[in-house]
C-alpha cells in the first residue's frame, strides 16, 4: 500500500503540529497533495482510467478549498504551506 500509517505519521509531523494534528489545514493539504502526485503517476502508466481521473479532479478541488479556507483566515499559514510543498512556480 502506498500511504501507510508510517507515512502519514510522518506527513502530519512535518505539516502539522505534532504527529496526531490530522485535522489542520496545513496537514491536510500535506496529505492531499501527498496523495495527487501518487494517482497523477498512476495516470501517466494507465491513460484510460477514467474513475482515477475523476477522484484526482475531486481531490484538487478539495485542495483548493482549504488553501482558499487558509488565504481568508491566515495568509501567512498559506503563504509558508504553499512554499513548503512548492504548489506554486
Amino acid at each position: 500500500m502506498y500511504l501507510d500509517a508510517a507515512k502519514k505519521q510522518e506527513i502530519f509531523g512535518k505539516y502539522g503540529k505534532s504527529n496526531t494534528d490530522t485535522g489542520s489545514a496545513e496537514s491536510q493539504i500535506a496529505l492531499f497533495s501527498y496523495r495527487i502526485s501518487h494517482l497523477t503517476e498512476h495516470l501517466k502508466v494507465n491513460r484510460k482510467d477514467y474513475s482515477t481521473e475523476r477522484a484526482l479532479t475531486m481531490l484538487v478541488g478539495k485542495r483548493r478549498a482549504l488553501l482558499n479556507y487558509l488565504k481568508d483566515r491566515d495568509i501567512n499559514r498559506y503563504r509558508a504551506i504553499v512554499k513548503a510543498l512548492g504548489l506554486r512556480k
